[in-house]
């Protein structure tokens, strides 16, 4: 019996060890990312660091348990023969395989966390679903940052060698008996410490952790992303759907203080053609007709003749986006539903009727089309846009000149919005929804084009200057058509990109956007500066009342050009939790508790002033975002979208 406890102490004590390398090496990729995305997540000290991760290590441990369940049920399953080099051999190999796997996600995330705002999760899935060029993105992604790449084979090579340093003796248990039955009791043993660390907690009564559970930890939100590590924010969120019905309030308080439907009454006698442009990682933080009272030192706008149209139409500088993702745009602006923690466009219940700008202008007679420069079904837009209802789709297919190809993403801005300009109107009243293209990863610009604009301060500078270039050669062909007069354009980002100014570090500016309506018809009175708060999902029923839609439409935005004083809610989501901009305050939602309530000039989300602000205006605030979301939920889950 002593022999039998001697052999499988060896065993134990070397699996302890491959285990525990896995947290050392978690920490370091930790370490990495919140350096490689220091100037966005600020930690005062170095001790705040060290308490982020000691957080951080109840995440590590459900992540790694994860990946190395069938490591540890081999490493002690009793079948004698554990000890042999054979079996050591492909025990390396299982740990290496997956562990290696898993551990690249974090690495993803140095890159990435700068464009998705959030960890990774599975949500990913859903984009590579629609994306024939993944390998082209990979190895462009490793030629603009090799040091990720690096970084990740030299700390996997120290990974084997330090494996490797401890080795098991080979060994036979002299009886049988006792050894089948220690190891009986050791296994049971892993097994209930293995599904506690999973489930982060080893109280019955307490739900696992997932990834909101970071901000319990943290000062200012964007830190939970330290915590976290993108293991298991990946793994946590295989499968899920947050989609659940809740009941805060009764339903007048929701037709009350939410208003789910609208109703405008214009008239209009011409029903004016509308061009909607998503331009691509349009952060407003680029366009210097928004940033004019920001005060940020030394600004540099990087979009000339957007500014130039600024200053001739109406725009909104206070604007935010609803999602974090290109397809979550395209939901906000022409649907008004915006992503929450889980993006609306991957859930079950996307493929139902919505009503939206796109089956407004249906319903009015409209021709309407979306163009998008990129193969056919990329990102979701195609088969998001038929359940809209577009009546054409045109994409790198109907294009037909793959000369103007990228070679990764799609068409080049110019030559397909001049395709733009000059394939529309053939039937009046339009509506067209073009989605560009060129200011995105990997940061390029045409050949030719190579010297005609700043690099600027980051890689994104010099391609929003060349879609900016590309928008101005589309405008002096669209002046030239037939429909241009009795156009109304709308111009707003689908996300944000890459940050510069410091301000645009702020969590809430993660989300900034600009949005402009304008018109060279002055009767539509499209001019000024409204300093509102605004956001993606008012767009549509914005232009629903400029068209002179008089009938209810579902939207939880509101018209920007109407008298009428419905209510504002402004909202996104980070990926952990829900963010609500009502009156004079931004509360943080975790699908159950408001969880933070700031001043809405606290766009950083520093100072959280729940346990310490308890006036009415807070409080039914703290009411009104839970009844935006109870309807939100009900709407979307009991197919209420039309």
């Amino acid at each position: 019996m002593k022999f039998s406890k001697e052999l499988r102490k060896q065993e134990i004590l070397v699996l302890m060890y491959r285990i525990f390398l896995a947290y050392v090496f978690y920490q370091i990729a930790r370490l990495l990312f919140w350096y490689f995305n220091k100037d966005l997540i600020k930690i005062d000290s170095v001790s705040d660091y060290i308490k982020l991760a000691y957080h951080g290590t109840a995440f590590d441990t459900t992540a790694i348990l994860y990946v190395n369940s069938l490591f540890i049920l081999l490493s002690i399953i009793p079948i004698i023969i554990n000890t042999k080099k054979g079996y050591q051999k492909v025990l390396f190999w299982i740990y290496f395989v997956t562990n290696g796997i898993a551990y690249s996600m974090n690495f993803g995330d140095f890159i990435y966390y700068k464009f998705s705002q959030s960890r990774l999760t599975s949500a990913a899935l859903q984009v590579a679903e629609h994306e024939s060029n993944l390998s082209k993105v990979f190895i462009a992604s490793i030629g603009q940052h090799p040091f990720v790449l690096i970084w990740f084979v030299v700390l996997m090579a120290l990974w084997v060698f330090l494996y490797k340093k401890v080795k098991i003796k080979e060994s036979r248990p002299a009886k049988l008996l006792p050894y089948f039955l220690s190891s009986v009791i050791i296994l049971c043993i892993t097994v209930v410490l293995v599904v506690g660390g999973i489930r982060g907690d080893f109280r019955h009564s307490t739900r696992p952790i997932n990834m909101v559970d970071a901000n319990r930890f943290v000062t200012n939100p964007l830190q939970g992303n330290v915590v976290l590590n993108s293991t298991f924010s990946f793994f946590r969120t295989l499968g899920t759907n947050n989609f659940k019905e809740v009941h805060f309030v009764d339903e007048k308080y929701i037709e009350e203080n939410v208003q789910p439907y609208k109703l405008y009454d214009r008239k209009v006698e011409k029903r004016p053609n509308i061009v909607i442009f998503i331009v691509e990682s349009f952060g407003r933080e680029y366009s210097g007709a928004f940033n004019k009272d920001k005060n940020i030192k030394d600004y540099i706008s990087y979009t000339p003749f957007m500014d130039s149209l600024a200053g001739r139409s109406l725009i909104f500088p206070n604007t935010f986006a609803n999602g974090r993702q290109s397809i979550h745009g395209m939901s906000s602006v022409l649907a008004g539903i915006p992503s929450l923690t889980d993006a609306f466009t991957g859930s079950p219940y996307s493929n139902q009727k919505i009503q939206s700008i796109v089956s407004v202008c249906n319903e009015l007679g409209y021709d309407t089309s979306f163009y998008h420069g990129a193969p056919n079904g990329s990102m979701g837009f195609l088969g998001f846009g038929n359940i809209l209802g577009f009546k054409h789709y045109f994409g790198k297919t109907e294009f037909n000149h793959d000369a103007d190809f990228d070679g990764m993403w799609a068409i080049w801005d110019e030559p397909f919005l001049q395709y733009f300009a000059k394939n529309v109107g053939k039937k009046q009243p339009f509506m067209a929804t073009v989605f560009t293209a060129s200011s995105h990863h990997p940061f390029k610009i045409p050949e030719k084009y190579k010297g005609k604009f700043r690099k600027g301060k980051i890689e994104m500078h010099e391609p929003i200057q060349y879609t900016d270039y590309a928008i101005k050669k589309y405008f002096e062909t669209a002046k030239k058509q037939p429909w241009f007069n009795n156009t109304i354009f709308v111009f707003t980002g689908d996300h944000t990109n890459q940050v510069y100014y410091p301000e645009y570090e702020k969590a809430m500016n993660r989300f900034a956007v600009p949005l402009i309506f304008y018109s060279p018809n002055p009767e539509y009175q499209l001019n000024g500066v409204n300093p509102e708060m605004a956001q993606q999902i008012d767009i549509y029923p914005t232009l629903a009342d400029l068209i002179g839609y008089n009938k209810p439409i579902r939207s939880w935005g509101r018209s920007l050009v109407s008298d009428k004083n419905y209510p504002s809610v402004v909202v996104n989501s980070d990926g952990t939790s829900e963010q609500f901009m009502i009156g004079n305050y931004i509360y943080r939602f975790d699908g159950k508790e408001i969880t933070g309530v700031y001043n809405k000039t606290d766009l950083g989300l520093e100072n959280n002033l729940i346990s310490t602000l308890k006036t009415a205006e807070v409080e039914k605030g703290k009411l009104t975002a839970k009844a935006w979301y109870q309807d939100y939920m009900d709407r979307v889950i009991n197919r209420k979208l039309n």
